[in-house]
């Protein structure tokens, strides 16, 4: 642990409260403390479910439920369960005094983030506006959060549906699945092969498998990251967690291949140690193969 780097981003935090006002029982001068206030924004205008809710803003269930009584109790948002579930799935949507109140915040806010500009010169303000787009990107970065999969859970299928219409809109004769080399269901399900996904702000945003193969030899497969989190490293780390996976699992070599059209992909490999070869299998979609010892 780097005791500056520490210091350094405990004095942030607490200038960064102060000055938004999070110490505040009414923040913006409108009754109630900054977490209310946050819910409303994150509910939005069409509404959404408390599990979403509670993975985005990583809140205790039994706070995040406080919150929300809170607010319904103001008469800002209703909460009811869906028809079509078992009832443990809740819906909350704001009411019209929550969509009101919700716009008042958003013009008070504005008019909060000019406080913070408006004393500065263009070039001080076009620094700290840099220096915000900068911190947001590696927080979020650091947020991502890597995790082991079952490959026919919801949020895998949905990732492997966006990965596939990604590369038939990529690749120059599209792409067809079942054209493609084998990589089932079965073949990523432990303990034949392993499937994570990344995830941020509650939602699934990458995704990568691994075939276990013969004579310690793995196959890296489905290497995909949402378009909006790309440039966090994502793929990068997903590619490192299935690495340690292959080791722990007694495995020496990875190989994988991919389509001259992914060429950030080809840069990865080549950075992650990921050696040029030639063609190991009859992958029709493929021009590079890649292989390393691990």
């Amino acid at each position: 642990m780097n005791e500056h780097q520490v210091r350094q981003v405990r004095h942030f935090n607490r200038v960064v409260t102060q000055h938004v006002g999070a110490l505040e029982d009414s923040y913006l001068q409108r009754g109630r403390p900054l977490g209310q206030a946050r819910l409303l924004y994150e509910v939005g205008s069409d509404g959404t479910d408390v599990r979403v809710l509670r993975e985005r803003l990583n809140l205790d269930s039994g706070y995040l439920s406080r919150l929300l009584r809170s607010l319904e109790a103001e008469g800002l948002i209703q909460t009811e369960a869906q028809a079509e579930s078992d009832g443990r799935v809740r819906h909350v949507v704001l009411t019209p005094k929550g969509v009101a109140e919700r716009t008042t915040y958003d013009a008070l806010s504005n008019k909060l983030a000019w406080s913070f500009l408006e004393s500065l010169d263009l070039a001080q303000r076009d620094r700290l506006v840099s220096a915000m787009a900068e911190i947001e990107h590696l927080l979020r970065a650091g947020a991502v959060d890597i995790r082991a999969e079952i490959p026919d859970s919801a949020a895998a299928q949905w990732c492997l549906e966006q990965y596939f219409i990604e590369l038939s809109a990529r690749f120059e004769k599209g792409f067809d699945p079942a054209q493609s080399n084998s990589a089932s269901i079965q073949e990523m399900m432990p303990p034949a092969g392993f499937f994570v996904v990344a995830w941020l702000d509650g939602t699934p945003v990458g995704c990568g498998g691994l075939k276990a193969g013969m004579e310690g030899t793995g196959e890296v497969k489905r290497m995909w990251t949402a378009p909006n989190a790309r440039g966090l490293k994502i793929a990068r780390r997903v590619l490192q967690r299935l690495e340690m996976q292959a080791r722990e699992s007694g495995l020496t070599r990875l190989r994988l291949e991919t389509n001259r059209a992914l060429t950030e992909a080809q840069a990865l490999y080549r950075a992650e140690g990921y050696q040029e070869v030639e063609p190991f299998n009859s992958e029709p979609y493929a021009h590079h193969w890649f292989e390393k010892q691990l």
